[in-house]
């Protein structure tokens, strides 16, 4: 039963990450691209499944105080909806098709602003995570 709820959590984040890459990407000139060409839709999905995986992990790690999830649930959510959600072999292939093309300072920039936005999100996502757990505590984190 397991493996069902990981299958299902990866197809929801599927879902979630086609429409929200959709929903970006299918906006051309206005404000949500950068520059055409360049993948914006994948850097948002990446970044937005980064931050929530550092939410999920700082609610659930058994490590850091309550847990708030059974670990079947947060399996669901981290391997599955966050491992479907996330796009890390569009970014790769987005990447390569850029250098392929020449287009060397969006490489450098995908590269760049991806990893750095990335470990933001999840730090950042970490830290609303302890926050959310320590106002629940009725302390401050």
């Amino acid at each position: 039963m397991h493996w069902l709820w990981l299958a299902i959590g990866g197809a929801l984040g599927t879902l979630a990450r086609y429409g929200v890459n959709g929903w970006i990407s299918g906006h051309p000139g206005k404000h949500y691209a950068l520059a055409a060409g360049f993948p914006l839709g994948t850097l948002v999905v990446n970044t937005t499944g980064c931050y929530l995986i550092g939410v999920l992990a700082a609610l659930t790690g058994p490590s850091l105080g309550r847990v708030w999830l059974r670990p079947e649930w947060r399996d669901f959510w981290m391997i599955g909806f966050c491992g479907g959600y996330t796009t890390f072999s569009s970014y790769g292939l987005q990447t390569l098709n850029m250098a392929r093309d020449g287009e060397w300072v969006w490489v450098a920039t995908n590269i760049i602003v991806s990893n750095v936005a990335g470990l933001f999100a999840v730090y950042l996502g970490w830290v609303t995570g302890r926050f959310i757990q320590a106002r629940l505590h009725g302390g401050m984190p």
